[in-house]
This record gives C-alpha cells, structure tokens and sequence, in this order.
C-alpha cells in the first residue's frame, strides 16, 4: 500500500494545478487496513485557470496505470448534501436479508454500472477476497483416536488464543502469565503441523494426522445499512452528464439486468437527496402559486385579476431554461430556486399594469381596454426600471469568477433569462389576457343574471 499510494502521490504532484498532497495508509475510521485516503490541494483559480473536475478529468488516465491499486478522487464540495461519505460523489446502494444473493449480485451490479457511459470511477465496498485458512479436521478418525473437538479447539486456542493460565503474585503488583507458541511458529499455517494433541487414551498425536488448512476467501466486512446487510457502488458522473440522466440509466440498468425480489436497490447520500428534492419540487412551486394567488384575489376582491397577474410567468420560466441552455448549464437545484425567485420579481411587471388600470376603470370611469391601454403608456417607466435593477443586481452572481463561482452562477443565469423574456413579452400579453378575462367576467355575470329566475307577486301570495 505503501509503494502504491507514492506512485499515486508522484503522479498527482506533477500536475501543474496541484499546490500539495497529503497521503496516509488506513482510511480514518474505516472497517478495513488496505485502504488508503488522499487529500489535494490545489492552486488559486487564477493560476491553474481550470476547475477542480477538470483536473480529476486528466488525472485520472495516468492514475489508471497503477497497478496493484485504484484511486478514486472527487471534489470537494461547499455544501455536502446527503452527509455520506465513499469513493465518489454519488452512491446506490443495494440491500436484501440474505447474504449470499448481495455476494452473488454485488459484482454484477458493479460490472454493468462501469458499462455505463453516463457514468465513471464505478467502485464497490463489497470486499470478499479476503484470505482465509480453515483448519479441517476427520470426525470419524479423531473420535476413533478418542480426540474430541473441544480439545482440538482448547489446544489451538493455548497456542494461538494467548491463554492466559496462570497468575503471578507480588507485594505489589500481580501478573498473569499467558501461554503461546514461538512467534515462529505462528508465522505461516504450516506451523500447524508441529502441534500435538494428548487423547485422554494416552500417547501423542499430531494434528496434521486427522486435520489439515485449506486457503479460502471471506469477506473483510460486512457493511450495513439500517438492520440489512448492503453492497453500495460509488460512482462518478461523466464530463457533461446530469445527474438526472444518470439516475435513469441506472434504474433501467436495474430493471433489466433481472435481480431478484429479495434485493432492494435505491440511491443513497447525495444522490437520494437529489431525488428527494425533485419529488417535491412540484408541490413546492403549486404552494408558491396558490400563496400568490389568495393574496392577490385578498388585494383585488376578485377571482379574474390574480390569474391575469400570474399568466406573466410562464415566460419567466421558459427564459430562465432557454438562459440555462444557451449557457449549457445544468438545471441544478439553484437554478431551480432562482425560477421560484421569478415568481415574486416578474409578477410585479403584472401589478403595476392591472392595479393602475383597475384605479382607472372604477374611479374615472373608463373602459378596461382604455383602462389598461392607459396602464401600458403611463407603467412602462416603472416596470422598465425595477426590472433593470433586479437585472443588473443579479449580473454579478453570473459572471462572477471567483471562489464558489459555480455555485452561484446558475442562480443568476436562470434570474436574467426570466427577466429579459418576462420583459419582451408581458408588456404585450398582459394587456390582451387582461381584456379576454374581463370579458369573461362580464360574461359570466350576464350569464348568472340571465340564469335567475323572476317569480310573480301573486304567486307568493
């Protein structure tokens, strides 16, 4: 471990990006000894004028060349969401009662997830090559030799187990006096061959007469998750793969790679929070909708005017996606905060217009279509200026370039693609949604009036 993890250190030291690296045999905390953890510094953005992913990108072919050893390296993150720790970024992890089909299926799994293009650095935690030695022994010849098998176990035990059989008393202190063989003799399973056993018949017998070590393979830990036993792959995305993407290659490899029902596979760490989020990602912006539209329908006693204010924001969105890809950014979780951001900044634009042109319509008299033709003329100004601060505000955020850039950035792409669509449009669509409604509504009151009706005096007499 030691020669390889030096290999790894010389390979990663020559990398022009890299400012120090730090090695250690022995994962901190791990269940196993042939494991090793790296940690990379790299240089100021400025000097290495690449990202953290790009450098892993060209890494990770000359690391590849190591025989003997695998590294696995993933960048840090900011925000560590899903708080697991492995080999990459992302995990999925597979679960079942029975042992023997997560042995059989862990490899499986491992293989057909590495033939995946969407994703690289695939590695399991199932480790079942371990080297093991079991003593075999003949029941029928040692009960013939009057041996037992609790006699077989209590010898080996007093020259392996440090039997302890004996306790030495001082004035002061007291020792105990514990019996082993040689230390070389426990070197190889051969010094097997040099114990003997005493039958309770008399006489002497050597072990290696009724027993003999064969070498097998066990696993060095059986991991869990919750009360089960589990096998989780670790895995990295490919350059320009979504993570979306990446979750449903993996649930078709599932479905047609035919494991059994006994074995539950799901996504864990930030991979289970990532679908989590997105699970509730809908009923989180129908609540934001449905809060806007009871305040707005509070504010103008109606049931017709809120939804006009809100038909301004579906070109908000769809110039927040159009923003994310011209830019070829990903539809990340904070881009996706900076479309429900739109909500309460592009409904303003629909504000100014309806509120002057209601003012209008119920205090002078006028018409809606002069009503808001007259909201159109006189709210452009304002419009035009608040929507150039909330523009300009968020230029920042996404053509910043220092420390944690990358996080911010879509945030501010979405903000701006909103704008500047919700902008070019609402000033145009607003105004016709805002007559075609109001006529609905006239409708809808001929239509109740004409509905009722008029009964006789004489017959209520």
């Amino acid at each position: 471990m030691k020669q390889r993890m030096i290999r790894f250190v010389d390979i990663i030291k020559s990398d022009p990006a890299v400012e120090a690296v730090t090695a250690f045999t022995g994962s901190g905390g791990g269940t196993t000894t042939n494991t090793g953890r790296m940690f990379i510094a790299l240089k100021p953005l400025q000097e290495r004028k690449v990202s953290a992913d790009q450098v892993i990108n060209r890494l990770r072919h000359q690391l590849a060349t190591v025989e003997g050893a695998s590294l696995f390296l993933q960048s840090q993150q900011d925000l560590r969401i899903g708080g697991r720790q492995g080999n990459a970024q992302y995990q999925y992890t597979i679960q079942s009662e029975n042992l023997e089909d997560l042995n059989k299926w862990g490899p499986i799994l491992l293989q057909q997830m590495r033939r995946l293009p969407v994703l690289t650095d695939a590695s399991s935690d199932q480790q079942n090559s371990g080297l093991q030695a079991s003593l075999v022994y003949d029941r029928l010849t040692a009960s013939r030799m009057g041996i037992t098998p609790q006699m077989i176990d209590a010898t080996l035990y007093e020259a392996f187990g440090q039997e302890q059989v004996s306790t030495v008393y001082k004035q002061l202190n007291q020792y105990h006096v514990v019996m082993e063989v040689e230390p070389r003799f426990w070197q190889s399973p051969e010094g097997l061959k040099e114990i003997y056993l005493h039958p309770s018949t008399g006489g002497v017998v050597p072990l290696s007469a009724l027993a003999h070590y064969e070498p097998t393979t066990a696993p060095l830990a059986v991991n869990h998750q919750g009360q089960f036993p589990s096998v989780t792959v670790s895995f990295n995305l490919a350059p320009g793969v979504a993570l979306s993407d990446a979750t449903q290659a993996i649930n078709q490899m599932e479905q047609s790679t035919g494991m059994p029902a006994t074995i539950h596979g799901s996504f864990s760490g930030t991979a289970q929070a990532f679908q989590s989020s997105l699970a509730s990602e809908p009923l989180l912006i129908l609540t934001a909708l449905a809060a806007v539209y009871i305040v707005l329908g509070i504010l103008y006693e109606s049931y017709i005017h809120p939804i006009t204010i809100l038909s301004t924001l579906p070109s908000a969105g769809v110039g927040a996606v159009l923003a994310l890809l011209v830019t070829r950014t990903d539809l990340s979780v904070i881009a996706i905060i900076g479309i429900i951001l739109l909500i309460g900044i592009v409904k303003k634009n629909g504000i100014l217009m309806i509120d002057f042109a209601l003012s209008a319509e119920r205090n002078d008299g006028k018409t809606s279509a002069e009503a808001i033709y007259q909201a159109c003329v006189l709210r452009f100004r304002p419009i035009l200026m608040t929507t150039m601060a909330a523009l300009l505000g968020a230029l920042p955020l996404a053509l910043g370039t220092g420390t944690g850039s990358e996080l911010r950035r879509p945030l501010g792409i979405a903000i701006i693609g909103g704008l500047i669509v919700s902008q070019m449009l609402t000033l145009y669509t607003t105004p016709v949604v805002y007559l075609y409604l109001d006529r609905l509504h006239l409708w809808w009151q001929w239509w109740r009036k004409s509905s009722v009706k008029v009964v006789p005096q004489e017959s209520l007499l």
